[in-house]
């Protein structure tokens, strides 16, 4: 029996959210702050530019995390799921036929596919800045920070079979002793210099861009890695819910993180030297060696949370139409949402080893971090925006400053960050820019399809009309279709070439919702046609793993267990006609052979299945 999120407890969920959805964000302490000073652009260790730095940290974390993500987008959910496509079949679903639909769009695709570069680039920086503790304790180890990162990475991407529910028994405790461990060494530094508790006034950040704007600006390139992880929030909220992901946010993260940032400012005031790596310099000489330990485990456990929200929302992509059908494996019993992709875990996991080895240091990857992740930001303001606006229809006496606010600083980490295009932001970019094409192939494809299938296909009325004087073999056919009027293909060969009708026919449709899951009630209706034939619709949300065997038995009179199921398997054949370029119809149909067989996607039974051909011309 699948359970509600509220029903399996709230402090579980907050402990598992901690675990999964924090981990990212958690551990930015390892670099964040480091890379202002002695990153690209570096800043003099002054109090000014200190304090600067520390005031921009803590105004980050609150605007756009806790403001921007937990307080209003989380909120924009779709019944219960988040990200940027679920934000999309949110409005496509509140406002059909609004004519900023398009540009919504667009951007949801940009945004899902940029996420997937933020994906690749989170493992293999937050691996690394924690390994590289191992220098201050021996600088001989320098040599073994590269294989032992592969080493994690390759741990890491093993176990993600196993899911999240598993995962997050174990993630969760971890998680939330890393967060007690990084208060309290801030606060233990703290005593030295409490001066940095005034960079809680936005005063220092503004007096910062003021006295130095040009470097103030850079900055935020940097600033912009204290608040990478704050997208898989959203993507990951249908996991554990928004309350629960809310709650650890504000009574346990956020606070530890800035005592965090806070400890390495009054770290480096006091002592300057410490800029080398001011998150390990805080801990005593003997607490190193654990430290880095529990740096290690948490940093593995930081990438699990953009892992999950890449499995999430490539399930969404799948559902919604913009990818093939790949392997999507539900990892969790009682809970929707936990899934695992076998294909994309394969493919972050060469691109994770690839930077590994092709960066070679956090401080490389650092350059290259930040574009994919402000760009995602920036397209989330503006479809959260229209939701505020169109649908919410919130007070705009202060629903207006209130987004300005938002919007001009998501645009202001954008345009830092954009400056690290050359230094490797190119990377995340091409990636999404490739991510995107496909997408929209894939869309193009399919539509051209159906237009295609559409003009060869028989009205019922014409077919049931031919089949007069047809002998009847006993038994049930079950023919799969994607269109919900006509006679599919497959029926028509049958009947072309065997000249014989099963006693009773079913055209079923599989069809997926603008919604996470689909009420049982709801899920199968049926259409009698005459003659023996019916047409059945079974629904989805796109959160969920169609299985049209257990939906026919919901029928009220379900097929026997020795039915037969006919699929139609199209050739695709790249013609001249009008659609897409003849080199991007040869991709779509590379795609088409690769993509997961409907028995696969469906759960049919391997021994029921039959299997007719034709050709198709795009």
């Amino acid at each position: 029996m699948v359970v509600t999120h509220q029903q399996r407890g709230s402090w579980r969920l907050m402990v598992g959210a901690t675990g999964v959805v924090f981990g990212d964000i958690g551990t930015s302490p390892l670099y964040a702050f480091r890379e202002s000073f002695i990153g690209v652009h570096r800043l003099p260790l002054d109090p000014a530019h200190v304090l600067g730095v520390l005031s921009m940290l803590v105004w980050a974390l609150i605007i756009v995390v806790t403001v921007k993500y937990v307080l209003v987008t989380m909120r924009a959910d779709n019944d219960g799921e988040g990200g940027s496509f679920a934000l999309l079949a949110l409005v496509e679903r509140l406002r059909p036929g609004d004519r900023a639909l398009g540009w919504i769009s667009v951007a949801a695709l940009l945004a899902t596919a940029l996420f997937y570069g933020d994906a690749m680039i989170t493992p293999a920086i937050s691996i690394l800045s924690a390994v590289e503790g191992l220098e201050l304790v021996d600088p001989r180890a320098t040599a073994i920070v590269i294989p032992a990162t592969l080493v994690i990475v390759v741990g890491l991407f093993a176990i993600q079979r196993r899911g999240t529910d598993a995962l997050a028994v174990w993630f969760g405790p971890v998680m939330v002793g890393w967060f007690v461990t990084i208060a309290v060494l801030g606060l233990t530094q703290l005593v030295r210099a409490p001066v940095v508790l005034t960079a809680l006034s936005p005063h220092y950040a503004l007096a910062f861009v003021a006295r130095d704007p040009v470097r103030a600006f850079l900055t935020l390139g940097t600033v912009v890695l204290a608040i990478t992880g704050a997208e898989a929030l959203y993507a990951d909220m249908g996991h554990f819910g928004r309350r629960p992901i809310a709650r650890a946010w504000l009574w346990l993260a956020l606070p530890a993180l800035l005592l965090c940032y806070a400890g390495q400012s009054a770290l480096v005031l006091t002592d300057p030297a410490a800029i080398e790596n001011p998150f390990y310099r805080m801990a005593p000489p003997l607490l190193l060696v654990p430290l880095i330990l529990l740096s290690s485990v948490a940093t593995v456990i930081a990438s699990q949370s953009i892992i999950s929200g890449a499995f999430s929302v490539t399930q969404q992509s799948i559902r919604l139409g913009y990818l093939p059908r790949l392997e999507i494996r539900q990892t969790s019993a009682t809970t929707l949402g936990q899934v695992y992709a076998p294909a994309v875990n394969a493919l972050l996991f060469v691109a994770v080893i690839g930077l590994v080895l092709g960066f070679g240091s956090s401080s490389a990857l650092a350059a290259a971090f930040g574009l994919a992740v402000t760009t995602t930001m920036v397209l989330t303001t503006l479809m959260v925006g229209f939701v505020i606006f169109r649908i919410w229809r919130w007070n705009p006496l202060w629903a207006v400053p209130l987004y300005l606010v938002v919007l001009a600083f998501d645009l202001g980490l954008f345009a830092a960050s954009s400056t690290k295009f050359v230094d490797g932001g190119w990377l995340p970019v091409g990636v999404a820019a490739a991510l995107g094409f496909v997408f929209a192939t894939w869309r193009t494809g399919q539509k051209l399809i159906g237009a295609a299938l559409a003009a060869d296909s028989m009205p019922v009325e014409t077919f049931l009309a031919s089949t007069a004087g047809v002998p009847r073999v006993e038994g049930t056919a079950v023919y799969l279709t994607s269109r919900t009027s006509g006679v599919p293909p497959a029926l028509l060969h049958n009947l072309k070439h065997n000249r014989v009708l099963h006693e009773r026919v079913i055209l079923a449709t599989v069809t997926t919702r603008l919604v996470p899951a689909v009420p049982p009630a709801e899920r199968i209706t049926a259409d009698d046609l005459g003659r023996g034939v019916s047409r059945v619709t079974i629904r989805y949300g796109f959160m969920e793993t169609p299985d049209v065997p257990a939906a026919l038995a919901g029928l009220p009179v379900p097929p026997p267990v020795t039915v037969t199921y006919v699929l139609s398997r199209q050739t695709l054949v790249p013609g001249a006609k009008p659609g897409m370029a003849l080199w991007r119809e040869h991709l779509f149909a590379a795609m088409v052979r690769n993509a997961e067989t409907p028995m696969s996607a469906f759960r049919l039974p391997i021994n029921r299945v039959i299997e007719l051909g034709s050709q198709v011309e795009i």
